[in-house]
């Protein structure tokens, strides 16, 4: 960051807005200018920070009597289970293995918790494997204390497949407050699609590019078509899903995402430094499965901006051009606005559509209460 002050808006990356944020660098944000994360926008971006923030909120929320927590007969959240069954390793080591020789047939997936694009990440089915990360078999995990954490989480088994094949949803997320939380929810993602049809054989437990849908992943395969990128937009995925499983249970996948996307920012608004100057637009990784049952995998901090064919392109391009024009709307400048990037009195501007503003004590929700019952209960 240059001392020249001449600038209104900085898209930094996550190691920058470090550095600007440290009080031994002296950086000060001037009235008029903006930043594209928040302070620790790692409580929510890093897979294990995550984790325990969600798994608290869950409990904060049981503790308050929260309808939000409420559970089915089985005793399963109905909003809140929004993530798979998962520990932090080392730290959660004894409790994964009682979890583990429960239902010793099935799959876990193991990603270390600092790195992206598919880097580092296995699939586990016994638990000698976990060989290849740790140091000492007899004590697993003494040692770590040197090694990066990982997480491990029950691998999704019975993914919802089309032609066969494995895929995933790119959604994308504004926030230009924490508190009050303002949530802008971008109408245009996409799917990315494995390049190989999946199978969940052992045999194949080490071939990636049937388990993972990161594009860095799938660009090493043969069969990948740098024209489409293996990418389906969500208004093509929709309109599958309604032709194929109808459109009520469409509706319901895509209202169940919604609540996946709140609950998991309403877990952070406690811990995230909610500075004025800053706003964030998260990539989110959802997972459906077979039964139409999203499931969050992660959320980014820096989703690629990188066009891998020209609808890629034509949709970021329109991303940033709404975001600017959330955070900087026509009145901004004007001497007697507020700044800051939470001034945009609109509710829905370019494909962003407001999902949720505290600050207004209304939501979308209000006009799909009855389908909608996990997010009409934040009111």
């Amino acid at each position: 960051m240059h001392n020249d002050d001449d600038w209104h808006i900085y898209w930094a990356n996550v190691w920058n807005v470090k550095q600007i944020f440290n009080p031994d660098t002296g950086h000060r944000l001037g009235e008029t200018q903006l930043l594209n994360h928040f302070p620790n926008h790692y409580e929510l971006t890093r897979k294990d920070l995550m984790v325990k923030n969600i798994k608290r909120f869950k409990k904060d929320m049981e503790k308050e009597n929260n309808p939000i927590a409420a559970k089915d007969k089985d005793g399963n959240y109905l909003y809140l289970d929004i993530i798979p069954t998962t520990y932090i390793l080392p730290g959660d080591y004894t409790l994964f293995v009682e979890e583990f020789r429960k239902n010793k047939s099935a799959m876990w997936i193991m990603k270390p918790c600092g790195r992206a694009q598919g880097k580092g990440i296995f699939l586990v089915n016994k638990l000698n494997q976990l060989k290849k990360w740790a140091t000492c078999s007899k004590l697993p995990f003494q040692t770590l204390s040197l090694k990066e954490s990982y997480v491990i989480s029950r691998y999704i088994e019975n993914p919802l497949l089309i032609g066969g094949r494995k895929f995933d949803l790119r959604l994308y997320v504004l926030v230009t407050s924490y508190r009050p939380l303002k949530i802008w929810w971008y109408n245009t993602g996409f799917a990315r699609f494995c390049n190989e049809k999946y199978t969940a054989d052992i045999a194949e437990l080490d071939n990636m590019t049937i388990h993972l849908t990161n594009v860095a992943i799938q660009k090493q395969s043969d069969e990948y078509n740098d024209k489409h990128g293996g990418k389906w937009s969500t208004n093509n995925l929709r309109f599958y899903l309604e032709m194929t499983h109808g459109k009520g249970p469409t509706d319901k996948c895509f209202d169940d995402i919604f609540n996946i996307v709140t609950v998991s920012l309403k877990s952070v608004t406690s811990v995230m430094i909610n500075d004025k100057h800053c706003f964030e637009c998260y990539g989110y990784d959802v997972l459906i499965d077979d039964n139409l049952r999203p499931t969050l995998i992660e959320v980014n901090a820096s989703p690629s901006l990188t066009s891998t064919s020209e609808g890629d392109r034509v949709l970021k391009m329109g991303l940033l051009n709404d975001a600017f024009n959330i955070i900087v709307p026509p009145d901004w400048l004007d001497d007697s606005s507020k700044h800051g990037s939470n001034t945009c009195r609109e509710k829905t501007v370019g494909g962003f559509s407001l999902l949720l503003d505290e600050g207004a004590g209304e939501d979308r929700s209000k006009k799909n209460s009855k389908k909608t019952p996990g997010t009409a209960l934040w009111r």
